[in-house]
């Protein structure tokens, strides 16, 4: 019988056992059952209607934002900026898929990661790895990596915080579909994307369209407010567990850390944990399909995760590496298809196409990023199936921790500003770049499918 401590008698891993006072980690997930929600039953309800619809392939998931949320970086323009620049995306893409896009951040709880190795050394030293901010510290000092349940608690403030400003920017004007499309305007008329400003252009077109026809109110909620919704990945369970409520409405279970969580491609074992905690509520589930999956062992994971088959219920992350996604990409969407199980396909194409450069830094290509995504595209619909989404690293600010696109940032660039407290991330100017090229494919699968 499931409950929300049910997952703590199955194996779990990438869950820190060495914290050294295990009660004071009791106490303080005893405090976290004890505060308000982050999100409501009836958001995430509505996310999952909504991911219903990109399952049945009327609209389209945008899922992005930081790879791992900081202490340190914690601040309202930083906050504003990846905001904004996922609705500039979704602009892009809303206008290149002619379909409402789903916009799912990276945000207000993204801290924990999983690690290759529990260790990181540093000359002669070596300490334990950094595991997130909400773990344990990034500065490379024994007193620092300690794991310290205090940090659960600060986590949840700056998520709080981070939720009441996003839904400040959602709801009031700034999030106006005349704000967005200026922005837009402004990336497109550099000299360098102006393969982009024919797309900008189109859009002017069509709102000066609405507007001759009297169509623009833009007072309306419709064109002045968003839906946004946040995710993050479902790690630390004591967390997630102690963010559990029961709806007064439904009397179901819903982790109220966030709209959608994830299980990685780390702890997505059938008989595990993470797969326990995450079977019992009625949130929106993401499962990150690396190269290692088998087609049987998915359909088991669905089925455990959703054996009522409910639209909207199951997202299937893609994340395999340019060079590896046609090898393994089709068998999984084939046995999906043969087993007509229910689920958005979506590209994760980060955390597959990690490489160390020269100079010792972890960086992406943005070459291999648009690589994957255009693979799976082809591959999902080769297959007959609906490439449903798209889910990136990315913030707003201007940093240099991918190689290439417009920018055209190189190794010696790397050391500019990378910020990371983790794996890099796209900076605005390539993730809008890669949401326009992937606009212009959309636009092109349209107009193909409608001659």
């Amino acid at each position: 019988m499931w409950h929300p401590r049910s997952w703590r008698e199955k194996p779990a891993k990438h869950i820190p056992e060495d914290y050294p006072d295990p009660q004071a980690l009791v106490a303080v997930e005893a405090e976290l059952a004890s505060y308000p929600p982050l999100v409501f039953a009836g958001e995430v309800r509505t996310l999952k209607d909504r991911l219903a619809q990109v399952a049945r392939g009327e609209a389209f998931l945008l899922q992005g934002g930081d790879c791992a949320e900081s202490f340190k970086e914690f601040s309202a323009d930083n906050i504003r900026d990846t905001f904004r620049v996922l609705l500039q995306m979704a602009v892009a893409l809303t206008y290149g898929a002619a379909v409402p896009v789903v916009k799912v951040g990276r945000m207000a709880g993204q801290f924990g990661k999983p690690r290759s190795s529990p260790v990181e050394t540093q000359g002669d030293v070596t300490l334990p790895s950094y595991r997130g901010d909400n773990i344990n510290g990034m500065d490379f000092t024994a007193e620092s990596r300690v794991p310290d349940p205090q940090r659960l608690l600060r986590a949840y403030g700056q998520s709080a915080a981070t939720l009441n400003l996003i839904r400040a920017f959602a709801k009031g004007g700034y999030a106006s579909l005349r704000n967005v499309h200026r922005w837009n305007l402004e990336f497109a008329s550099g000299p360098q994307n102006e393969r982009y400003t024919e797309i900008a252009d189109r859009i002017s077109d069509a709102m000066a369209f609405m507007d001759a026809c009297g169509l623009t109110d833009f007072n309306s909620r419709a064109l002045s407010e968003v839906e946004f919704y946040t995710s993050h990945e479902a790690l630390l369970l004591g967390y997630e567990e102690a963010m559990t409520r029961t709806d007064s409405v439904s009397g179901d279970p819903y982790d109220t850390s966030a709209h959608m969580v994830w299980i990685g491609d780390r702890t997505r074992q059938l008989d595990g944990a993470h797969i326990e905690f995450c079977k019992g509520i009625k949130n929106p589930i993401g499962v990150k399909c690396g190269p290692t999956l088998e087609p049987d062992e998915l359909i088991g994971l669905i089925d455990a995760l959703n054996p009522d088959d409910e639209a909207g219920r199951i997202v299937l992350i893609a994340r395999f590496g340019t060079d590896k996604i046609a090898n393994h990409l089709p068998a999984l969407v084939r046995k999906v298809q043969e087993e007509g199980r229910t689920v958005v396909w979506s590209s994760d194409p980060m955390h597959g196409n990690t490489i160390k450069a020269d100079n010792g830094y972890k960086t992406r290509p943005v070459s291999s990023v648009l690589g994957e995504v255009e693979q799976f595209f082809d591959i999902v619909r080769g297959e007959g199936a609906y490439p449903g989404g798209v889910h990136f690293e990315m913030t707003g600010q201007d940093v240099t921790e991918c190689l290439g696109g417009l920018q055209a940032i190189s190794e010696g660039d790397l050391s500019a500003r990378y910020h990371t407290h983790c794996d890099p991330r796209l900076n605005a100017t390539q993730a809008l770049e890669l949401a326009f090229t992937l606009a212009e494919r959309l636009r092109a699968v349209r107009e193909r499918k409608a001659a």
